[in-house]
């Protein structure tokens, strides 16, 4: 795959039972040739871990029948489940059959606000195709650059964010997003809510940190194409031919040791640490 198309949903929600408005939005992006659609944090029954009502269970064969429809990946934002005795915040990612390929747990729950969420230590990278990995991770996440490093170290070239942010800090995440987008040479889908649910301002960045769809405040659906080459190709040459932070880091003696997990294949694919050929040179 050389080129993703994201169609990407920023919706006006009550505080829970958004399901039917989901399926209606979801459903809209019909014919708009998406490979994957993506949706807000806890956007189908809103917030409150002891809600068990509004747990995955209740949806997970209702969104099967959406993604398999639709014949695209789906993250429809996260839900919460009880595993053992602990209840996840945890994203879905439904394949084109509707199947669950892996449902990726938010690392950092908002403590203390997040009551009653455990706490997870898994990296989730999926492969779409054979050639393309997307890494996904939930909201705060954000604030904890290892966990973008992370997904970046094991080949995501795309990270998707499932976010719940009504708080003022908005902003201010919206600048973490372009500096993840640079730091870790990937596309960063941020997607929020809206209405009840959230203030908005959803945001995607490219490999060279730059803003390639800002949202306002209100709904906002749009489908939004990411070209990959502009990913390999900045990884193996440079942000604007001049730095290449996933090969200096791969390189470094000391700092690489502390990711044990990571797609070494993939780093040594990006070629040697070596200054770009400037274009002016023979």
């Amino acid at each position: 795959m050389t080129k993703l198309r994201v169609g990407c949903l920023q919706l006006n929600l009550e505080k829970s039972e958004n399901f039917e408005l989901v399926r209606e939005k979801v459903l809209s992006f019909k014919g708009d040739a998406c490979d994957l659609i993506v949706l807000s944090e806890l956007c189908v029954g809103g917030p409150g871990s002891e809600n068990s009502q509004h747990y995955l269970g209740a949806y997970e064969e209702r969104l099967s029948v959406l993604a398999k429809e639709l014949d695209v990946w789906l993250i429809p934002g996260t839900f919460y489940e009880k595993i053992g005795e602990q209840i996840f915040n945890i994203a879905p990612v439904f394949n084109p059959d509707g199947e669950i390929v892996q449902k990726c747990k938010k690392n950092f729950p908002w403590l203390p606000y997040e009551k009653g969420v455990a706490l997870s230590n898994e990296e989730c990278v999926i492969n779409i195709d054979e050639t393309t990995k997307i890494g996904v991770h939930i909201c705060y996440d954000l604030w904890f650059p290892e966990t973008s490093r992370a997904l970046a170290l094991n080949g995501a070239e795309v990270i998707i964010n499932p976010t719940l942010t009504p708080t003022k800090d908005r902003d201010i995440e919206k600048v973490m997003v372009q500096a993840t987008a640079a730091q870790q040479q990937l596309f960063y889908v941020d997607i929020n809510g809206a209405g009840e649910q959230g203030c908005g301002k959803s945001i995607v960045c490219n490999p060279d940190g730059e803003i390639m769809h800002e949202s306002n405040g209100d709904e906002d659906r749009f489908v939004i194409e990411l070209d990959l080459k502009h990913v390999r190709d900045t990884r193996k040459n440079g942000i604007y031919g001049l730095g290449q932070p996933l090969k200096s880091f791969r390189d470094h003696p000391d700092f690489n040791k502390m990711y044990e997990k990571k797609d070494n294949q993939f780093l040594e694919s990006l070629g040697p640490l070596a200054k770009t050929k400037d274009k002016n040179e023979d």
